[in-house]
């Protein structure tokens, strides 16, 4: 399975990079992944125009058989069981990758939103950009170990 993770913005500390680094290598037997950072806007001038080219840079990324996984407080949530079970569902649809869109501060544009088959929310709490894509990246790798039947989830 080929995964793929879109995020405004760059992971700036090196804790946040291992984090990321031991991740992927976890994921390795299981599926492929590529991160794609984009470039966040500065925080001056108006919401709208740097939702929209942020959202610009994320569309430029996204292929047409993607299933496109927006990250979204008002989405839907899943226990991890739930999420394995929707994975494994998304792998048997034909799509060439799964795409998770992480947007920056000010949240994703209303096209990147309209473009996902899925908004995922997994809290009300508000969290840091860069701790959101390591949470993600270990409940994708938990998903795999559910669905590989391992030890890893109790």
């Amino acid at each position: 399975m080929k995964l793929a993770v879109i995020a405004v913005g760059r992971l700036k500390e090196r804790f946040w990079r291992e984090a990321e680094e031991e991740y992927r290598k976890r994921l390795l037997p299981h599926a492929s992944l590529s991160v794609e950072e984009v470039r966040d806007e500065p925080d001056t001038g108006p919401a709208a125009r740097a939702l929209a080219a942020e959202g610009a840079r994320i569309a430029e990324r996204l292929q047409e058989r993607d299933y496109v996984i927006a990250l979204d407080i008002d989405g839907s949530r899943f226990s991890s069981a739930l999420f394995a079970s929707k994975m494994a569902a998304v792998a048997g649809m034909g799509h060439s990758r799964i795409v998770f869109i992480i947007g920056g501060s000010r949240g994703l544009a209303p096209d990147v939103l309209r473009r996902s088959h899925l908004r995922l929310s997994f809290s009300d709490f508000t969290f840091p950009h860069q701790m959101m894509r390591i949470i993600l990246l270990e409940q994708v790798y938990r998903a795999f170990t559910i669905m590989a039947g391992t030890k890893y989830h109790k």
